[in-house]
């Protein structure tokens, strides 16, 4: 039987992502850390947890469960007890990953729908304190996951491979958690961030036009309003990273609404429509970890100053000691 393409494709684009991913997600941390991006403390915060969480993704996603086992497949990553921790923490980084958007999506929301509450919710503390309840509640809806694997085989006492446990299949309990799972990742987050992005767009054209009354704009002129594009520049981050976050998961979310209703378990074979959706919703949902970077380097000036500095700086240095080295040599 032929390779099927499906995992061709996968071959080489899990170990791009996780050689992509690792390094941007990093490099975000570190420039974002060093808090001269421009934004305020309460972004910066929802920022550094997300890219964490996405490298997360790429680490226990990526790398260690699809990654490792394509090219070493008898890696201690196959080690049953290892495999089912890497399934709880792989589960659980793309759930903080996911509610972290949400979290970032609805902080944006109240800082530009509801002027009171802003001064009291978008703060650092409050953006710290949600981050932390989000990381523990996802740890503990993925725990679970831990307990759903047996070993395929036993090789000198030593539990090799994973799979589903016979209860796992005719289980209520397990089919309960099952659904409750996808439902509160992604479905939930997915339709949330839709919902608060429109009525941000609302509020924000509301609020044009009553500005634009105030100043006593028509149609066809053409006044710099300072606060006005300050607020549009604003809002473009939250934007972006939210259709970036919809258009990828989009997919997966369909996906798995359709499996639930027509009760999928099985597929044909490698070229059922189901199969290959299946595994490019997977593909999709990677990719969504490795995005944001790109997006703060497209959208932030600082953040793009900073990224070139770091960039630049190995290579800055090497000259500096390349210069002081023949400095050297010639007093000598």
């Amino acid at each position: 039987m032929a390779y099927p393409i499906v995992w061709q494709i996968e071959d080489v684009f899990f170990p791009i992502i996780s050689i992509i991913g690792f390094p941007v997600n990093l490099v975000a941390i570190m420039i974002l850390s060093r808090g001269k991006c421009g934004l305020s403390k309460c972004i910066t915060y929802y920022l550094i947890g997300m890219a964490v969480a996405d490298l997360l993704v790429v680490v226990f996603d990526a790398i260690l469960w699809i990654t490792v086992p394509i090219y070493f497949p008898n890696s201690f990553v196959k080690i049953t007890p290892m495999c089912s921790v890497l399934s709880a923490l792989g589960s659980a980084s793309t759930v903080i990953s996911v509610w972290f958007t949400v979290t970032f999506t609805f902080d944006r929301f109240v800082a530009i729908c509801h002027e009171r509450l802003k001064v009291k919710f978008c703060t650092e503390r409050t953006a710290a304190g949600i981050l932390g309840t989000v990381t523990v509640l996802g740890c503990l809806e993925s725990l679970p996951w831990y307990f759903m694997y047996v070993p395929r085989s036993i090789i000198d006492n030593i539990p090799w491979g994973c799979t589903h446990k016979p209860s796992y299949f005719n289980s209520p309990a397990w089919a309960a958690f099952e659904i409750i799972n996808y439902i509160l990742t992604p479905c939930v987050p997915f339709f949330l961030i839709l919902l608060f992005n429109v009525l941000t767009v609302r509020r924000i054209l509301v609020s044009s036009q009553i500005r634009r009354s105030l100043r006593g704009q028509k149609c066809g002129e053409t006044h710099k309003d300072v606060e006005t594009d300050n607020r549009r520049k604003s809002i473009v981050l939250l934007f972006s990273i939210s259709v970036s976050f919809v258009l990828l998961w989009v997919t997966q979310v369909v996906y798995n609404i359709y499996a639930r209703i027509t009760d999928i378990r099985y597929y044909n074979s490698y070229t059922d429509p189901c199969f290959i959706t299946d595994r490019t919703a997977k593909m999709l949902q990677l990719l969504s970890s490795c995005t944001n970077t790109g997006i703060y380097a497209v959208i932030q000036v600082k953040f793009r100053q900073e990224l070139k500095n770091a960039i630049t700086y190995p290579f800055k240095q090497i000259t500096q000691l390349w210069s002081r080295w023949n400095g050297m040599k010639f007093e000598k």
